[in-house]
């Protein structure tokens, strides 16, 4: 019985909290109102009126895009404006022989190679044989090279071969559909 009477008692204790929170909570509701004067912001009020009484702005669409022509560079066969006018006339013809590289031929080792990479590091003569040089690849192999061999990837052939220098033919277009021989050469390293 005791407990039946702490169960209402709590009970009771608990619905007079419940109506006493309700009831301030209805007491704050009603003053909150009182608080704030209408005056204050009627301004306000009305300037917002006004603007939504004023006609909405129209969104300009946008530009229309205009495809521009392609255009094609014409002038790669003409003379570079970095260099001076010359009067055709004056211009000595070059004398053009009837060069042009074997295309049928193997290709040797050495032509695989730009022939600015390739050095000279020594020369190796056999007895009663011709002399040879000593070229060393970009990959740091040596090989040796005679006259009649090539090197470079110009078609380049060995000319001579001397104690302190290589000298190369090499073939190379001349800009008017032919080609021309370039005589290029590879000195001994350290010289």
């Amino acid at each position: 019985m005791n407990r039946i009477r702490e169960r209402s008692h709590n009970m009771g204790g608990q619905i007079m909290r419940m109506t006493l929170g309700l009831a301030v909570c209805l007491a704050s509701a009603t003053m909150l109102p009182g608080c704030s004067s209408n005056q204050e912001f009627a301004d306000l009020k009305k300037a917002l009126d006004e603007i939504r009484q004023r006609p909405r702005g129209a969104i300009q669409p946008p530009p229309e895009f205009k495809s521009q022509p392609t255009f094609t560079y014409a002038a790669h066969k003409l003379r570079s404006p970095f260099q001076p006018p010359m009067d055709e006339a004056l211009v000595p013809e070059m004398e053009t022989k009837a060069v042009a590289p074997d295309l049928t031929r193997p290709k040797e080792y050495l032509e695989q190679y730009n022939i600015e990479g390739l050095k000279m590091v020594g020369t190796i003569n056999r007895p009663g044989g011709a002399l040879e040089a000593l070229v060393a690849d970009t990959d740091g192999g040596v090989h040796r090279v005679r006259v009649g061999n090539y090197m470079g990837k110009n078609f380049g052939r060995v000319a001579t071969v001397e104690e302190s220098r290589v000298s190369v033919l090499e073939i190379v277009p001349d800009g008017h559909d032919g080609w021309v021989e370039r005589p290029r050469t590879i000195r001994l390293e350290g010289e």
